[in-house]
């Protein structure tokens, strides 16, 4: 239970004075919904405003103030085009005060002619006459507000202005309370770092980075705590030990041998299954690695311990890819693998779930549905998770229900995370990585190729499919404000493909019908289309050994990560595959950089390393292109300094008081109640 002396920060913005239906809606698209969030949305950057007497003292591009007459205004031709207001200055100076769309309205009310008015914004010039977009500032005056000279500007939403965000932040601040400090008084010292609400009050005032690494420690101490406690909690339990005899595993008739890095991750997996304690255990290996021959060892091991497995995937494409893969390799063992989704009705769902509850289904694989509520098993001894970035740890709990005692947990990612992101990330779980490649693999050929070259890339590609194999094209995934996907690129490019290649093209996007979906996906899979047009969604679970080549449009807008993991999509079968590039006429130098690296290597791992480095910590936990960390507080640079301290600061504190009983454990507790950790308060006794 949340404590009391929280509270104020976790009301609703609408008690602030001001708010009402109408401003909560842009304050809901900068998830500020209450006061904490208020509190914690910093300023980007602080503006330093000139007070002049006329024009004639200021310079072009620079951030003014000044008094002005209004003279005149004027409408645009159309609705598009700009509304002005003309004024002048004491020098009898013109300036054009330029407004777009709906602001018109607003300046009509602001600025009525004859009247004088300060204004407060940047000055710029279009054509022979100086302008002003969208002032920052319109004030009468006698109003005294615009004395100040430097002011912060917020990230916005449209239906707000920087006084009114400005004025909501300063409503939340007033309402901090005084909160004990969490950390290690002589790191406070060693650090200057002022107090939690000292902090956030100099964030909102000025550039200051002091304060800004402190309330960075904060989250990261947090989260670090949080994962620390899971992981005790875990310890705790009394699980089941699961010691198989190799019964099954000796039955299995694999084309391959195993490389070192599986038979080493089996090992370490068939250790921790034979403890009492669950195994909470992150395997984490590269494109291709061969992770889930590994998850069925240990799913096997849990069947010949007289226990049942189930494996959780993130999207029903990819839990049908695993039940089709598994199934066919688990064949020789005789063990029932089935696939459960939230689809399935009927009788064919009730077979599966009777299997599941008499035993008789030893092995099951789906999406959340294999969790849902009216989902019994005889005895589930061991989950399997994959994608594990797309499941919360607080999911990963949720998980545990099913089994009479704790299962054991397997996560699994197919994304090479550095070591930073995995310690933030994991924290909780022991890792196990398959840096190595099966042999027989080939090398993919990366290509980087100009979009003006596009005309001989599509005549490249229908040489391909006319030899009889089968290619993606890739197109880049846009997300709009509200954060649904931009279907509009893939479909414009799989009409032209279309009109080139007539049935012989699908396409899938996240937006599509999820049966339209699975069925292209089927389509191209069985071979009886040849070209798959497809948006980011294809990153993880299609595994089709015929297509050797993949086309990845507008390159340069996609993440290392991300790339590596698209053009890990070919080169699955004994034929040599292409990855082609399709690059802007405009490279940044980042961009360059990130595209020749594409083409020098394929290991994910040092890819990874250098996406850190060059992008930030977004595209390596997840599949949108931009800042899906954990953390909304600390950066990257922050993470690297400060994670390693914060995480050895969680496991002293936990060493000390592995309740949070004493003096700094209670200031634990607020604070992961503050940054929204609690899910490892609740591991402990009493909450």
């Amino acid at each position: 239970m949340r404590p009391e002396i929280l509270n104020p920060l976790f009301a609703e913005v609408d008690t602030l004075d001001g708010v009402g239906p109408k401003l909560k809606k842009p304050l809901e698209k900068l998830h500020c919904t209450r006061l904490r969030d208020l509190a914690y949305h910093w300023p980007d950057r602080f503006v330093t405003r000139r007070p002049v007497d006329n024009l004639d003292e200021a310079g072009e591009g620079e951030q003014i103030i000044i008094a002005l007459t209004v003279t005149e205004h004027r409408a645009g031709a159309s609705r598009r085009a700009p509304y002005r207001v003309l004024a002048t200055d004491s020098a009898g100076n013109v300036l054009a005060l330029t407004f777009f769309g709906r602001a018109s309205y607003t300046a009509k009310k602001q600025l009525p002619v004859g009247e004088k008015r300060r204004v407060a914004g940047k000055l710029e010039r279009y054509g022979d006459m100086l302008q002003m977009v969208h002032p920052d500032h319109v004030m009468a005056m006698d109003d005294a507000g615009l004395g100040q000279m430097r002011e912060p500007i917020y990230p916005l939403a449209e239906g707000l202005t920087q006084p009114r965000m400005a004025s909501l932040a300063a409503q939340a601040l007033r309402k901090l309370p005084d909160l004990p400090e969490w950390i290690e008084p002589a790191m406070l010292a060693r650090e200057k770092w002022p107090a939690w609400g000292d902090a956030l009050h100099s964030v909102h005032a000025r550039d200051d980075q002091i304060a800004k690494d402190r309330l960075a420690y904060d989250e990261l101490l947090a989260n670090a705590l949080a994962l620390q406690l899971v992981r005790a909690d875990s310890r705790r339990k009394r699980g089941r030990a699961l010691a198989g005899d190799g019964s099954l595993r000796g039955k299995l008739q694999l084309p391959y041998s195993l490389t070192g890095a599986q038979e080493r991750s089996i090992r370490e997996i068939e250790g921790d299954l034979a403890q009492e304690a669950p195994m909470l255990r992150l395997l984490q290996g590269d494109v291709g690695a061969g992770k889930t021959v590994v998850a069925l060892h240990a799913m096997l091991i849990a069947v010949e311990a007289g226990a049942q497995a189930a494996l959780l995937a993130p999207t029903e494409i990819l839990a049908r890819q695993h039940f089709e893969t598994l199934r066919e390799m688990a064949r020789p063992t005789g063990v029932e693998v089935a696939l459960l989704t939230g689809r399935d009705k009927g009788r064919a769902r009730e077979s599966i779930l009777m299997g599941l509850m008499d035993g008789s289904i030893q092995i099951v694989v789906g999406t959340h549905a294999i969790f849902q509520e009216a989902v019994q098993y005889r005895d589930l001894g061991l989950v399997v998770v994959d994608e594990q970035h797309r499941f919360g740890v607080s999911q990963r709990l949720q998980m545990s229900a099913k089994g009479k005692r704790p299962p054991h947990t397997l996560s699994m990612t197919a994304t090479p995370i550095p070591r930073t992101l995995t310690l933030a990330n994991y924290g909780e779980m022991e890792v196990s990585r398959l840096d190595e490649l099966p042999p027989g693999r080939q090398a993919i050929d990366t290509r980087v190729v100009g979009m003006d070259r596009l005309p001989e890339v599509v005549e490249a590609v229908g040489r391909h499919l006319a030899s009889g194999q089968q290619a993606y094209w890739v197109c880049p995934m846009v997300r709009d404000e509200d954060g649904s996907e931009d279907k509009a690129a893939a479909e414009q490019r799989y009409a032209a493909l279309k009109a080139r290649f007539d049935d012989d093209v699908v396409l899938v996007h996240g937006q599509l019908d999820p049966a339209l979906k699975d069925a292209g996906m089927a389509r191209f899979a069985s071979g009886e289309a040849k070209l798959l047009v497809a948006t980011t969604v294809i990153e993880v679970g299609v595994d089709v050994p015929a297509s050797t080549l993949i086309v990845i449009e507008r390159a340069e807008s996609f993440g290392l990560a991300q790339l590596h993991q698209l053009r890990g999509r070919v080169g699955r079968g004994s034929e040599k595959s292409v990855c082609l590039l399709l690059r802007g006429n405009q490279l940044s130098e980042t961009g360059q950089r990130r595209l020749a690296l594409m083409r020098e290597t394929q290991d994910g791992f040092r890819i990874a390393e250098e996406d850190l480095e060059l992008r930030g910590g977004g595209e390596l936990l997840g599949t949108r292109q931009s800042g899906d960390t954990p953390f909304r507080i600390a950066t990257l640079e922050q993470m690297q300094r400060l994670l390693d301290p914060a995480t050895d600061d969680a496991k002293l504190l936990m060493e000390r008081d592995a309740g949070l009983e004493g003096e700094r454990g209670e200031a634990a507790r607020i604070l992961l109640y503050l940054m929204e950790r609690d899910m490892g308060v609740r591991t402990l006794r009493g909450g």
